[in-house]
């Protein structure tokens, strides 16, 4: 079993920055492709950004490519979302996921039914 636990969220001004972190429990948990997605009110969750299980492929949302950035650190069994240019239409909870299937891969996981195990979510706040 793994337990993915998010932090890092908050408010800020557009324009701003944010550095979301998500902690993975479990031993094996650094072997799995990991990834963020966002709820936004009313909205339903989507996909935000992906990576491979040693980081050696990332894939990005279109919506947030070339602002956001997602990086690992196995050793510490963590999972980065760095997020720049933040706009409004950012706000939402980001939740972090793990794929257990694709363990040693360097697949990116893509969907979110493909996921296992998800954390709690951490809101991040931009006013308009």
């Amino acid at each position: 079993q793994v337990q993915l636990v998010e932090s890092g969220g908050g408010l800020v001004q557009a324009g701003g920055s944010l550095r979301l972190s998500c902690a993975a429990s479990g031993r094996t948990s650094s072997t799995y492709p990991m990834g963020w997605f966002r709820q936004a009110p009313g909205k339903s969750r989507e996909f935000v950004a992906g990576i491979s299980w040693r980081a050696r492929n990332t894939y990005y949302a279109d919506s947030v490519k070339g602002r956001f950035t997602i990086s690992r650190d196995n050793a510490k069994n963590t999972v980065y979302l760095q997020m720049n240019s933040l706009e409004p239409e950012d706000t939402a909870v980001y939740y972090c996921a793990a794929d257990r299937r694709l363990y040693y891969s360097d697949s990116v996981t893509v969907g979110e039914h493909e996921y296992d195990y998800w954390g709690q979510g951490t809101q991040v706040t931009v006013p308009s």
